[in-house]
């Protein structure tokens, strides 16, 4: 049975994504700060509570993985945060570094810690969540855009250094995803711009081809595409999953 880890996997899209690989067959360990989700997660899936931006942490959290699985198939690093929503002149920089640091730094080190583990065994897959921000920029979200960005360039980085060791790599890019996340960066952007949630919400699907939010499951069937046999060629690559962003800014 493969094993997979998913970073910040007893929330909103990470326990979706938990969720459908557990229903795959998979055995599924997933971390996340919020003790209470971790203890009200459903049978059959492990959870540890873990700052993910913190090494301690990490360390052994991948000590006790290589204890109890003996290896990893899946690294699903998945943890993130919004970041503050301000003017760049207004910009907070403790939010800055703390926005980085979840984001950035708890994706360096689920690579650096998963690598570990998979170089010996020869093959396994690591899949990123990144953002449509991680390609266009976003309008009051400076320390999120520049966080996403950065682990696309951290995946294929990645991808090029564990390709020769069977190890794939890609990043998953949502747009805005419905649920209650959304939500709270809808709020905050409303309030930034002078706006109403409802209308920042339209523009947000108006901004679309396909003119609607997407759902947490379309997430997370890319992330089961990804880790499964038939992407075995698809290595380096950040795929949007947001119904074809046409206007970044609506």
């Amino acid at each position: 049975m493969k094993r997979c880890l998913i970073t910040a996997g007893a929330n909103g899209i990470g326990l979706v994504m938990a969720k459908a690989f557990a229903d795959a067959g998979y055995r599924v360990w997933v971390t996340d700060v919020d003790a209470s989700a971790v203890a009200a997660l459903p049978a059959g899936i492990r959870g540890t509570v873990c700052d993910t931006s913190s090494e301690p942490a990490m360390e052994l959290l991948f000590s006790e993985i290589a204890a109890d699985w003996g290896g990893l198939d899946v690294l699903c690093a998945n943890a993130g945060i919004k970041g503050p929503t301000a003017a760049i002149e207004d910009m907070p920089l403790e939010g800055w570094h703390q926005c980085l640091g979840v984001n950035l730094d708890g994706a360096m080190l689920a690579a650096k810690h998963g690598a570990r583990l998979m170089k010996p065994a020869g093959r396994g897959v690591m899949i990123f969540t990144s953002s449509t921000a991680g390609i266009y920029g976003v309008p009051y979200r400076a320390p999120y855009v520049a966080a996403k960005w950065a682990v696309i360039g951290l995946m294929k980085t990645v991808a090029m250094e564990l390709g020769p060791f069977g190890i794939r790599a890609n990043a998953i890019c949502p747009g805005s995803v419905n649920g209650p996340r959304i939500d709270r960066v809808i709020e905050a952007e409303a309030e930034a711009k002078g706006m109403t949630p409802e209308a920042v919400r339209q523009g947000y699907a108006s901004g679309t081809a396909l003119k609607r939010l997407s759902d947490p499951e379309d997430v997370a069937h890319m992330a089961l595409f990804l880790a499964s046999d038939g992407a075995r060629m698809v290595s380096g690559q950040a795929l949007t999953v947001d119904g074809f962003t046409i206007n970044p800014d609506p």
